[in-house]
């Protein structure tokens, strides 16, 4: 079968002249209410959340994308308003982002208290087709070897609340906060994960089902796998490049496990965490860990190795030539990070502001050949549907 892949994006509302991260995100979507289900709210009052219709080709990906940016941007600047398509907001301040008013994300924050209170955090969520549920499930551990790489390459969070964290991700950080985070373990299939999902809500650890906020995780109501590990990204050809190879994953694994019965997992888990950690704190300027050997490795050596190893699948799919442009080109020009902090260290932090805020609007882009014609053909087909999973 052909997978299909879909994209939940959430941006960050901003002021457009101080920069500020600020909760207007319901006045943005009531400039959007004819667009229905494609613009949500999420837990902050301060996000906006897209999703994307369900695309075979990245072209047509990349132009849908490009479209709901272009969307967002003109209901937000007709306010004074601005769009920031990045992990954290660098100028943020507690205490001044309320919830948003539906009764379970108000539940969320009555019970999780300083934790909901600080995720003024956005992430990129990828949906890839799957053949049915126990696939997905048994898919997910080979998937989730390689998912610190594809955060590396989303990084795009290194300060919160106007300082530099450190870290290419500290989204990763504010995240993984959340008692059902992080790497997914193993399943032998979808009964056992249904039961532990259950086992984990009857805990009154979390509240329902959709609080399960693994790395990669079965979609609750979607046939696909979806990935939850990135940052938002400004660039769409971030998205897109991720999107891509995150197929290549979920194509590779789902055929194994079609020929086997398992994704020929050996159990050793033990060090994903560590990984997550390594590639939220290096982005793509120092060592990843690199999984075909749990071994520290320069970032561009994984990303090329990931490459090598999805190439197969990636010309299956006619993807190869555009992902490995977009591949090399993010590596000789770094992480939405790395970017932002050169920009901050030639100004200021309002100015590495104005680039993200820049980036998310399209400018200071290099289109590899096969998705230079997505500026014009930006369009949703009516007829694939969307994906409409709220994150939080």
């Amino acid at each position: 079968m052909t997978v299909r892949i879909g994209v939940e994006e959430e941006f960050h509302v901003i002021d457009a002249e101080s920069g500020e991260l600020v909760p207007r995100a319901d006045s943005v979507l009531r400039r959007l209410t004819r667009h229905g289900e494609a613009f949500t709210e999420e837990l902050s009052r301060s996000v906006v959340e897209s999703n994307s219709g369900v695309h075979a080709s990245l072209d047509a990906l990349f132009a849908d994308l490009s479209a709901s940016r272009r969307t967002l941007d003109r209901a937000a600047s007709s306010q004074g308003l601005a769009i920031a398509a990045a992990g954290t907001a660098p100028l943020a301040r507690l205490g001044t982002i309320p919830p948003a008013s539906d009764p379970r994300y108000l539940r969320m924050t009555d019970e999780y208290r300083r934790l909901a209170d600080e995720q003024l955090i956005c992430g990129t969520h990828v949906h890839a087709d799957v053949p049915d549920r126990d696939t997905a499930v048994r898919a997910m551990c080979a998937v989730a070897p390689w998912l610190p790489t594809l955060l590396a390459l989303s990084a795009s969070s290194p300060y919160w609340l106007g300082d530099d964290t450190g870290y290419a991700s500290w989204r990763t950080m504010v995240w993984q906060r959340w008692p059902t985070s992080g790497p997914p373990g193993c399943f032998s299939g979808a009964a056992e994960y249904d039961r532990a999902v259950e086992e984990l809500v009857g805990s009154g650890v979390i509240g329902d089902p959709g609080m399960i906020y693994y790395d990669v995780r079965p979609s609750a109501h979607l046939r696909t796998l979806e990935l939850r590990v990135c940052d938002a990204s400004p660039r769409v050809e971030t998205v897109v490049l991720i999107a891509a190879l995150f197929r290549a994953l979920v194509v590779e694994a789902c055929e194994r496990v079609g020929r086997t019965g398992d994704a020929g997992c050996d159990g050793r888990h033990a060090w994903l965490r560590a990984a997550t950690w390594r590639a939220a704190r290096s982005g793509l300027e120092g060592d990843l860990v690199d999984p075909s050997t749990c071994l520290a490795a320069p970032a561009p050596a994984v990303v090329r190795g990931l490459l090598r190893r999805l190439r197969p699948t990636l010309e299956e799919y006619g993807d190869w030539d555009t992902v490995r442009s977009l591949a090399e080109e993010t590596l000789a020009h770094g992480s939405a990070a790395h970017r932002l902090r050169e920009r901050v260290a030639e100004e200021d932090l309002l100015a590495g502001v104005d680039r993200v805020l820049a980036e998310t609007r399209g400018e200071h882009r290099a289109l590899p050949d096969g998705l230079a014609h997505g500026r014009t053909a930006a369009h949703r087909d009516p007829r694939t549907g969307r994906t409409a999973a709220n994150a939080a």
